[in-house]
């Protein structure tokens, strides 16, 4: 079994566990990790521009605000730029900076026909640590993969 096949059953019984309505939940690193060795997977950064220019973005993500800076309202047109650039045959696995946003974005788009949805657990930026930083205790940037200053 491929080390790809074993991440998507691992996020497939985490889905299970916790009571998902949606395929799964990844690891930052297993979500690298599919990105760089499965076709058909798009990552789909769902934090607001201001966000992807001043945090930093994955390279080769694609960039779909799930709320729009600075008032946090949700982006009505999430789902049609989602139709638009995303086939909803691809593995999805979406972004956020800590997992909310790309949780609530993965329901929306495992009700509209993107039946291999995940979130990326811990996000972009991670959890806060005891200093109330990000960055340091998990997420994407924390476990040292690919990213650019926006």
């Amino acid at each position: 079994m491929s080390e790809a096949t074993l991440i998507l059953q691992r996020a497939r019984e985490r889905a299970a566990d916790l009571g998902l309505p949606y395929s799964g939940a990844v690891t930052p690193t297993e979500a690298h990790t599919l990105a760089q060795t499965l076709a058909g997977v798009c990552i789909v950064d769902v934090r607001t521009a201001a966000e992807w220019q001043f945090v930093g973005v994955v390279p080769g993500a694609e960039l779909i605000e799930w709320k729009r800076f600075p008032e946090m309202s949700l982006n009505p047109d999430f789902l049609t730029q989602l139709k638009h650039k995303v086939d909803p045959q691809d593995v999805v696995l979406f972004l956020c900076r800590s997992g909310a946003r790309s949780h609530d974005a993965a329901v929306l788009a495992a009700c509209h026909g993107y039946s291999e949805s995940y979130n990326i657990l811990e996000g972009f930026e991670g959890d806060k640590d005891p200093a109330q930083h990000r960055n340091s205790v998990n997420g994407w940037r924390a476990a040292g993969l690919p990213w650019v200053q926006g």
